[in-house]
């Protein structure tokens, strides 16, 4: 989906030249110290992505930042696209080597941390960089989308802050003896077929990718939640977000005006927006138009998650407006 903001536009209020300078004397410091201990610092592949909580965030994020930047993952349990997010980041966490740190931070666990940054939605992710913060998107990104902005980030933290990451160890064991790998169920292959398509762009791919696991099994839910997000890219893509919603605003009761410019919202990562926008066209609306709406919401409700509960409040007030 696309995020509200993927820019690094904000960085220069990073940049400060006395953070940069505290930044780059730290990072120096420290390797300094591992070399006069025999050492490398180096870290194991597992230890790039970390949970934290309130009380380990100070020393976990804020006092890292000065080693290397910190991407922080804000999720929750309940949150379907976060179980698509999260992966992503994490994979990406251990393909970039070192040059940014992943903390995950779980909202419902830590709602100070939550207020603290003044989030309105997740899944949303920040930087922190030398003790200050960025937002950098909310909502669930492309691959390609999320790589330009590490890319940006990791440039940023080292030209600027002198950053250059932390040293891995790719024979470190952190955790002991590995565990065995998950014998793979029967629609592994296609459901990874359908993740490289979505990585490589193909949404039709992914498409039937989905289909194809959904005609076996109709209630898969991995399936049934990708299906649901890829046809909501899939209609997205090659709109023109300024004329959907000149036409939304100028025909309140024109249905698929009001169901195009929700899926926009949707993609945005406006969730409680989308779902008003409809629930007030159901209350306009009659006939095929308001049953047209009505199932776009059910549609909308998949890709975000049935156990969400701003898909229970909008199911409610779904029913209230059809009855």
């Amino acid at each position: 989906m696309q995020p509200r903001n993927m820019s690094m536009s904000g960085v220069v209020d990073l940049a400060a030249v006395k953070a940069a300078q505290e930044a780059k004397a730290k990072a120096e410091q420290a390797r300094a110290e591992a070399a006069r201990q025999g050492g490398t610092g180096a870290v194991s592949p597992a230890d790039l992505v970390i949970d934290v909580d309130e009380a380990g965030f100070e020393r976990d994020v804020l006092q890292r930042s000065a080693e290397v930047p910190v991407v922080i993952d804000f999720w929750a349990e309940w949150c379907q696209p976060c179980k698509q997010l999260s992966p992503v980041l994490e994979r990406l966490a251990v393909e970039y080597n070192g040059r940014f740190l992943l903390a995950k931070i779980d909202v419902d666990a830590n709602q100070m941390l939550m207020q603290q940054f003044g989030i309105q939605g997740i899944p949303a992710v920040f930087a922190v960089v030398a003790g200050q913060a960025l937002p950098l998107f909310q909502g669930v990104a492309g691959e390609e989308q999320i790589r330009q902005t590490l890319d940006q980030l990791v440039t940023v933290a080292e030209q600027r802050f002198g950053l250059t990451g932390l040293t891995v160890d790719p024979d470190a064991e952190p955790g002991g003896a590995p565990q065995a790998a998950a014998p793979e169920g029967p629609y592994d292959a296609a459901l990874n077929a359908a993740a490289q398509a979505l990585d490589a762009g193909d949404l039709g791919g992914a498409v039937q990718a989905y289909k194809n696991v959904l005609a076996d099994d109709p209630a898969h839910p991995e399936a049934k939640l990708g299906l649901a997000q890829a046809e909501l890219l899939q209609r997205v893509q090659g709109m023109d977000p300024q004329k959907v919603r000149q036409d939304a605003a100028g025909k309140p009761k024109d249905a698929q005006a009001q169901i195009a410019a929700a899926d926009l919202d949707l993609v945005g990562g406006h969730v409680e927006d989308a779902f008003g926008r409809l629930i007030e066209t159901v209350q306009r609306t009659a006939g095929d138009d308001r049953e047209a709406v009505r199932l776009r919401l059910l549609e909308l409700f998949e890709v975000v998650g049935q156990e969400d509960p701003r898909v229970v409040g909008a199911r409610r007030a779904l029913a209230r407006a059809l009855f």
